[in-house]
């Protein structure tokens, strides 16, 4: 994972709400019946969409404007209540070791559109030189890299992941809409490149905060089981079953368990 990342502006909130085509999102409430749904954008540049996912169509989304309202409504109070530890936060980061204190990242989101993904940083500065020489110590299968022990992650940036603080600025990203609260986790451009048509599919759904896989286990799970439970919420999303994700989320949390 990259540690640099340019500062957070107005224009990665406001940016990009205005362009695009329109595309029908609904989803099915369990059952394979299409039923009418709203309308979400997509990207008219084509440079925006990772080249394999072109061929991708949202699923429809029954409830769609409640969770457009869930979304923006949530990550708006979550930021105002949350901007004290966001600032404590800030100062950490920035005293306990060089670097920008936010770490922006490209990652895909809906049908391989890529957008900006924020983070607190929580790596040194030379993890991108360094991660090539850590490749063959990745504890995970599938396309995507993990290390319990990176050398690369600062100490703070230990404590960070251990409970998901360096995750809070996603927020920023629901409210600006490239994300949602909950959803399959935004994956990075050269592990889609790397994706069969079944892990493609996951793309398909607007990439969250939250998921399946993060209240059960997170790092702990293979990559096969994170693409089962993405498409077990495909299936089954509601607006009852993001609220039920959202609820277990803090408690997972504060579990810590697979999280690094």
């Amino acid at each position: 994972m990259p540690s640099q990342g340019p500062r957070i502006d107005a224009q990665l909130i406001s940016q990009e709400a205005r362009e695009g085509e329109r595309a029908t999102m609904i989803e099915s409430f369990g059952s394979e019946a299409p039923k009418a749904g709203a309308t979400e954008t997509l990207p008219k540049d084509h440079a925006r969409r990772m080249p394999n996912c072109m061929h991708l169509k949202p699923v429809e989304v029954t409830y769609f404007k409640r969770k457009l309202i869930l979304d923006r409504l949530g990550s708006l109070i979550l930021i105002l209540l949350l901007s004290p530890v966001f600032l404590v936060l800030m100062l950490l980061v920035k005293l306990t070791s060089k670097g920008p204190i936010f770490y922006v990242s490209t990652r895909v989101g809906l049908c391989g559109r890529k957008f900006g993904f924020i983070k607190f940083r929580s790596m040194y500065q030379d993890a991108d030189q360094r991660l090539a020489e850590l490749q063959a110590q990745n504890e995970k299968d599938g396309p995507i890299f993990k290390m319990k022990n990176d050398p690369r992650v600062t100490p703070l940036g230990r404590f960070l992941r251990k409970f998901s603080l360096d995750e809070l600025p996603q927020l920023f990203n629901v409210l600006k809409g490239d994300m949602s609260l909950v959803g399959p986790r935004p994956p990075i451009p050269h592990e889609v490149e790397k994706y069969d048509e079944r892990c493609l599919q996951r793309l398909t759904v607007k990439p969250g905060i939250t998921c399946f896989w993060q209240i059960m286990g997170r790092s702990n799970l293979s990559f096969d089981e994170w693409i089962d439970l993405d498409q077990k919420y495909i299936r089954e999303m509601s607006i009852l079953l993001d609220l039920k994700i959202l609820v277990l989320t803090p408690a997972a949390v504060l579990r810590g368990e697979g999280a690094y």
